[in-house]
């Protein structure tokens, strides 16, 4: 089968406007999004504590075939992220250290997953924010084919190219590029909240009250 590569230009964010969501996370951008927009929750980071925000570039393969992700490396730019629906399949890895060092060569901010993932150490090691399924050491085959720049389900979640792809150790959010602008006013009015509840918590004030959560029935044996 063939490799294939929808043309599906988006607008491209600049450093400040990435930068703002860098500050988001994807806890906050689900709430925000009525509790959705997020990938199951077998995604996870490779190494503790990494974050992530970036746009989406989309490859859909085949199980247990990388051919696409590689072809899709040359055409991947700076400060996207490369989100890979390979359909939850935990036995064979399609991304490990070799393509982690082509990624940074190409300047990603970072790969999703949805498989297996093996050179753990070595991805770990390199820096590349990668979130994954599973982790396995054995490798890839190539030939299949595969979708890039195309609208994908990954874990759930519909991402489409030039989404907003946010990362932390809960998992991953995804924010529509159509709805960037709404999204992101909306989780700086959630985060000022929040910073608000905590201080009146500080205060005295339990998080029960704040919300008008009433005292439980007293039930009479």
């Amino acid at each position: 089968m063939s490799i294939l590569r929808h043309d599906a230009p988006f607008t491209r964010l600049d450093r400040a406007a990435l930068a703002a969501w860098a500050a988001i996370p994807p806890a906050i951008a689900s709430d925000c999004m009525n509790r959705g927009q997020v990938m199951a929750a077998r995604i996870k980071p490779l190494a503790p504590g990494t974050r992530l925000a970036g746009q989406a570039r989309t490859v859909a393969c085949m199980v247990g075939d990388n051919s696409a992700i590689h072809a899709a490396i040359r055409l991947v730019g700076p400060g996207e992220v490369l989100v890979i629906a390979a359909g939850g399949h935990a036995d064979t890895a399609l991304w490990g250290g070799l393509l982690t060092q082509a990624a940074l060569a190409r300047g990603l901010a970072g790969v999703v997953l949805d498989g297996a993932a093996r050179d753990i150490a070595e991805i770990r090691e390199a820096g590349l924010p990668c979130f994954a399924a599973a982790a396995v050491p054995a490798g890839p085959h190539k030939g299949f084919g595969g979708t890039i720049d195309g609208v994908i389900a990954c874990a759930g979640c519909t991402v489409a190219p030039g989404d907003i792809v946010l990362g932390d150790d809960d998992g991953i959010a995804v924010v529509p590029l159509g709805r960037a602008d709404t999204v992101l006013a909306d989780c700086r009015a959630k985060l000022a909240q929040e910073e608000d509840a905590l201080e009146r918590l500080r205060q005295g004030t339990l998080l029960a009250d704040q919300m008008g959560i009433p005292e439980p029935e007293v039930v009479v044996p």
